[in-house]
């Protein structure tokens, strides 16, 4: 049965006590709300929809909203990655109404999956800004900081976007530099994921540390150490491409 992806202030609507999505068929009190509506799936009309509902809206009795970031211990991750889209397509859509060259108002053009200008032409497709995160090793530790959102304790690999006129790897060196003062060598791609907070794609690299002594630049990182497998701290166990790279690790070194 075809879902909705509904979105009010960056949450979802869930129903049943926050354990399922509203679907197309039986939830159509929603639709009362919606701000702007879309299909996930490229001109596929009986299949899921997102949907924008106001910041302020109150939803009908039975539903809640809840955090994107809670939705993987709920849900299977086939669905977390096709909220995250859903929510991408969505954000699109609302932060370009205009038309950056001319100002006019920009259209949908489901053909092109993109907003069109009818004035100037000018056409813009979804944003998506690629990013790189690496797992760093020296001697059988990995290297791992604790980035300035984190909660006491937690510690991750490093991560950064990507910047113009840079490849995948001159990125992974220069973040790895910019946080930690090392430079690295032997860099190996790992994997990739569509992350959608709010609008990445993380590229996953492993990587040998070459020279130089860590020192965290505080803006980012405010510590930033080596872990052996025995020994690792608190970490992302969700679903995220940091948590694959730390557990290959892991497993690599055990």
């Amino acid at each position: 049965m075809p879902n909705v992806y509904a979105f009010s202030d960056g949450r979802i609507v869930l129903r049943d006590n926050g354990t399922a999505l509203p679907d197309r068929d039986s939830d159509i009190g929603l639709e009362k709300l919606f701000l702007n509506r879309g299909f996930v799936d490229k001109e596929d009309r009986y299949g899921d929809i997102w949907a924008e509902l106001p910041e302020d809206a109150t939803l009908p009795l039975g539903y809640s909203l809840c955090e994107r970031r809670e939705l993987w211990p709920v849900f299977d991750e086939k669905t977390f990655f096709r909220a995250g889209k859903a929510y991408h397509l969505m954000e699109w859509q609302r932060t370009h109404k205009f038309c950056g060259v001319c100002g006019a108002r920009s259209e949908f053009d489901g053909r092109e999956l993109a907003m069109r200008c009818p004035e100037c032409g000018e056409l813009v497709f979804p944003v998506i800004a690629p990013a790189i995160i690496v797992a760093v090793e020296k001697d059988g530790k990995l290297l791992m900081g604790h980035g300035v959102s984190f909660p006491p304790g937690r510690f991750s690999v490093l991560a950064g976007f990507v910047e113009p006129g840079e490849s995948l790897e001159e990125c992974v060196r220069r973040e790895v530099y910019e946080e930690s003062k090392i430079l690295v060598k032997n860099i190996s791609y790992f994997g990739s994921q569509p992350w959608p907070f709010p609008r990445s794609l993380m590229a996953g690299f492993t990587a040998e540390w070459e020279s130089g002594d860590i020192e965290p630049d505080m803006t980012e990182v405010t510590d930033i150490r080596w872990f052996a497998p025995d020994e690792m701290p608190e970490y992302f166990k969700g679903l995220s491409i940091s948590s694959r790279l730390i557990n290959d690790f892991i497993k690599r070194h055990s």
